[in-house]
C-alpha cells in the first residue's frame, strides 16, 4: 500500500518553467569564480611598481580587493561566490521538484536521486580540491562538497510546508551559534602558531572576549576536523586548515540553501511579479541588517570562512537582493538579450566549475605554446589581464559550444 507524498512547499499546479534570471545569476557567479584568471592583483602590482598613481591605479587596486577573500571578518565581492552558488541550489529546488513530479516521479524516486546527487557532489568536490598541490588528502571544504553534505536535508525540507522550512533555518542558525558559543575557549597556554595562526595575524584580525569563540583554528569546527579528518589515511596528521575552513560548515551552508529554498518557493508561488520582487527586496534588507547587527553587537562575528550564522544572514541578504535585481531585469521586464553570455555559463554551472578547476592551466599553456611565450607582452602592465581574458574567452567558447549542442553536465 503506497503512502501519499508529503505536501510540497509550493503549489504543484504551476508549470515548472525554468527562470532565465536564475541561470543569469548563476552565470554571473560562475564568471566571478572563473574570472580569477584575469589577475587584477598582478596588474595592480605592476602599476604600483611602475609608479602609476591616480584614479586609474586606484581602480585596479579596488578590483584586486574584490577578487581576494577577506582574511576573516567582513565581505568583498569574491566572498559572495560560494553563498550565491549555495543559495541558488536552494532556489532551484522547488522548480526541480515540480518538474520531476510533473513527469510522474514519486517521493521515493526523487529522494533516491537526491541521495545520489549528494554523494556525487561531495566526491566531485573532494576530487577537485585534491587537484591542488597543497591538498592531496581527503578534505571537504570545497563548495561542491559543502553543498553535497547538506543536500539530502535540503531536499527533505523542500517537501515540507514553508513554515517547516523557516523552523529548520532557525534551528540551524541558533544551534550552530550555540555550539560555538558553548565550546570552551582555549587556555592561556594554547599555541596558536601550531595551528597556523601567527601573532601578527591575531593582532590584526583576532577576536577577544566573547567573540573569541569564533577565533581561527581554535573553535569547535577546528576541533571536529582534528578528529574527523585524521580518520582518513594521511601522509601526516591533519593539524589545521590554512584558511580556517572546516567540514561542518556544511551545516550553516545548509542554512543558506534553505533561505534560497524559501525564496524559490516565493518565485514559484501565485504572487504577482511585483509582490515577488517586494518579498525578495524586503527579505534581503532584513537579513543583511540582521547579520550586520549580530556582528556589530559582538554576538556573532560575520565570518565567511567558518560560515557563522551572522554570515548566513548577511550574505543571504545580498543573495536575495541580487536575485531580486536579476529577476526584475530578466523575468519581470523581459530584458533577456543582455544576459545571454551569463545564461550560457549558468545553464552549465557544473561544467563551468570543473573547467575552471581543471583546464585553466592547460588552456594557458597551449596559448603560450601556439602564440608564443611573449605574445601578450604588447599589453605591458596589463599583460596578466589580457592573457587571463583570453583564457576566459576560450573557456566561455567551450561552454557556448556545449550550449548550442545542448550538452549539459548534470548531477
Amino acid at each position: 500500500m503506497s503512502t501519499p507524498d508529503p505536501a510540497p512547499a509550493v503549489p504543484t499546479t504551476l508549470a515548472p518553467n525554468r527562470l532565465t534570471s536564475l541561470d543569469a545569476y548563476r552565470g554571473f557567479v560562475m564568471l566571478l569564480m572563473m574570472g580569477e584568471v584575469l589577475r587584477f592583483c598582478d596588474v595592480a602590482g605592476k602599476l604600483d611598481e611602475g609608479g602609476h598613481g591616480g584614479l586609474w591605479a586606484g581602480l585596479w587596486a579596488f578590483l584586486c580587493r574584490q577578487q581576494s577573500h577577506v582574511d576573516w571578518v567582513g565581505c568583498v565581492l569574491h566572498d559572495m561566490i560560494q553563498p550565491s552558488f549555495s543559495f541558488l541550489v536552494g532556489v532551484a529546488l522547488p522548480f526541480s521538484i515540480a518538474a520531476r513530479a510533473a513527469r510522474g516521479q514519486g517521493t521515493v524516486s526523487m529522494a533516491g536521486h537526491a541521495v545520489l546527487r549528494a554523494v556525487l557532489l561531495t566526491l566531485l568536490g573532494v576530487f577537485l580540491r585534491s587537484t591542488h598541490a597543497s591538498q592531496t588528502n581527503w578534505t571537504f571544504e570545497d563548495t561542491l562538497s559543502q553543498i553535497g553534505l547538506g543536500y539530502v536535508f535540503l531536499f527533505l525540507l523542500g517537501l515540507r510546508p514553508v513554515r517547516d522550512q523557516w523552523i529548520g533555518l532557525g534551528v540551524i542558525l541558533v544551534g550552530y551559534w550555540a555550539a560555538f558559543a558553548l565550546w570552551p575557549l582555549p587556555g592561556m597556554d594554547f599555541d596558536h602558531g601550531m595551528v597556523g595562526v601567527s601573532a601578527a595575524w591575531l593582532k590584526e584580525h583576532g577576536h577577544t572576549g566573547f567573540a573569541a569563540h569564533w577565533q581561527k583554528n581554535s573553535n569547535i569546527a577546528w576541533a571536529f576536523d582534528s578528529w574527523f579528518l585524521n580518520l582518513f589515511s594521511r601522509a601526516k596528521p591533519w593539524l589545521y586548515n590554512g584558511g580556517g575552513y572546516s567540514t561542518i560548515s556544511f551545516i550553516p551552508t545548509l542554512g543558506t540553501m534553505v533561505l534560497g529554498l524559501i525564496a524559490g518557493g516565493v518565485l514559484r508561488s501565485e504572487r504577482s511579479g511585483r509582490d515577488k520582487l517586494k518579498w525578495l527586496a524586503t527579505a534581503g534588507v532584513v537579513c543583511l541588517a540582521s547579520g550586520w547587527a549580530l556582528g556589530a553587537l559582538g554576538i556573532c562575528p560575520v565570518v565567511k570562512k567558518i560560515w557563522t550564522p551572522s554570515w548566513v544572514l548577511f550574505s543571504g541578504g545580498w543573495c536575495c537582493l541580487l536575485l531580486a535585481g536579476f529577476h526584475a531585469l530578466v523575468d519581470f521586464h523581459g530584458w533577456k538579450r543582455w544576459a545571454f553570455p551569463l545564461v550560457v555559463v549558468g545553464t552549465n554551472s557544473i561544467a563551468a566549475y570543473s573547467i575552471a578547476h581543471l583546464w585553466d592551466g592547460f588552456i594557458a599553456k597551449n596559448l603560450k605554446t601556439h602564440l608564443g611565450q611573449g605574445f601578450f607582452g604588447f599589453a605591458g602592465a596589463y599583460e596578466p589581464f589580457v592573457f587571463g581574458a583570453t583564457v576566459l574567452l576560450v573557456e566561455w567558447a567551450i561552454l557556448h559550444w556545449m550550449w548550442r549542442r545542448k550538452i549539459f553536465l548534470r548531477l
